[in-house]
């Protein structure tokens, strides 16, 4: 199990729930059930979000392995101008 938080921008998918468990061995994954159980959440997810794992941010995530109780932080690109 890997354990989700979710941002505020996130939790209007959530109803409010700050994270949650999953069961997911990688990132494509965890994203596909995250979708199922909160639909819109998958694109939302696709559109500029970095990973966080276990405190590592990693920008391009999709394929990364989850290990067994890891704390999983999905963040929001920014970008300037």
């Amino acid at each position: 199990m890997v354990t989700v938080h979710f941002s505020a921008e996130l939790r209007r998918f959530t109803d409010g729930v700050a994270q949650m468990e999953f069961e997911a061995p990688d990132v494509r994954r965890l994203i596909r059930a995250l979708d199922e159980r909160y639909p819109g959440m998958g694109e939302r997810l696709s559109e500029g979000t970095s990973v966080a794992i276990d405190g590592n941010i990693i920008p391009d995530a999709e394929f990364e392995d989850l290990p067994d109780g890891a704390e999983v932080h999905f963040l929001d690109t920014l970008s300037g101008g």
